[in-house]
């Protein structure tokens, strides 16, 4: 029986993941939170007459509301999500994704130029699969009290929520403890699959971005550059398998009372909305993961090399 590979020891630090993870999360929460605002109203079934399901009436219906502004409502509650989710997950997946290298079935030897353009430990596809499925699923069943916040807060259905505070009262007087996890199986349904499929797609466009380019050595592309693009193009082809599970979550979180069950939320969906109800919000989704991930992945493993950069400087000036 062949043995497991050591796994390999890494310069990076903890506390460099959750910074890096947490910044990431921060910048994209605050640039994207209208496409996050209006996605939501048009999965929720917006009412503004037989548009309500068009973008252009719905981000009309908002400014006329609520002013300018009022497209990023509910900002509190998804920067409160994200800086700590982004930062867990990125620390978790980098965590789990160390420990599937010591299985030689998840395990991958590394081309040394791709390994130059990450931090992250390379793994077989089905290992980043289990990963990234992994890691979103735990995080997200932690912060899903403020995902349901958030969700509310974005929906017009809870125009009394002005506060962070002020929501979790309202939740916990209404809906109780439960509350807390509305609409949480339907989001694991969504983020297992999304985040296994993301990692995938993402690791497997910087493997093939990073063979054509060493076949082409005088082109100079920045790694800001591959990790984007690599980022855009998994968070398109996993947003579209997914997006159902998403329209579904939005329904049992910003409607529990009409929507006590994944099934009752598909049947609700599909009576109101039609086949096309399921994929309510799928552009706005696209372009706001995809700008999201482009955002996220950039900053985090850009910091990440820095940070390596900069220790190994550190630790050659000591023995030197």
């Amino acid at each position: 029986m062949a043995e497991a590979p050591a796994a390999p020891k890494s310069s990076i630090k903890a506390t460099h993941h959750l910074a890096s993870g947490a910044l990431s999360g921060l910048t994209s929460a605050v640039c994207l939170q209208p496409l996050d605002l209006l996605k939501t109203r048009l999965q929720q079934g917006y009412n503004v007459g037989r548009k309500r399901h068009r973008l252009g009436p719905v981000v009309r219906q908002v400014i006329r509301d609520d002013g300018v502004t009022g497209l990023w409502r509910g900002t509190v509650p998804t920067v409160a999500r994200n800086v700590p989710g982004v930062a867990l997950y990125f620390y978790m997946l980098s965590a789990i994704r160390h420990e599937l290298t010591l299985v030689p079935f998840f395990a991958r030897t590394t081309a040394s130029n791709e390994g130059k353009r990450s931090a992250l430990a390379q793994l077989s596809s089905s290992g980043n699969l289990v990963a990234g499925a992994v890691a979103r699923t735990s995080v997200g069943f932690v912060l899903n009290p403020i995902t349901v916040i958030k969700a509310r807060f974005e929906s017009n259905a809870y125009s009394q929520y002005r506060s962070l505070i002020g929501g979790f009262r309202h939740l916990l007087a209404a809906d109780g403890v439960r509350g807390l996890f509305q609409g949480f199986t339907a989001t694991a349904v969504r983020d297992a699959p999304y985040a296994g499929l993301y990692v995938v797609f993402y690791e497997k466009g910087k493997e093939l971005a990073s063979k054509a380019l060493s076949m082409r050595p005088e082109m100079s592309v920045p790694n800001a550059a591959l990790h984007s693009g690599s980022a855009v193009s998994a968070s398109v082809l996993a947003t579209i398998l997914t997006s159902p599970a998403d329209c579904v979550k939005t329904r049992m979180q910003v409607a529990p009372a009409e929507n006590p069950t994944i099934m009752r939320a598909i049947r609700h969906i599909y009576t109101d909305l039609g086949l096309v109800g399921f994929f309510a919000g799928s552009s706005l989704r696209i372009s706001r993961k995809a700008a999201s991930s482009a955002i996220a992945w950039t900053v985090y493993e850009g910091l990440l090399l820095m940070f390596r950069a900069r220790d190994k400087t550190i630790t050659t000036t000591a023995v030197q």
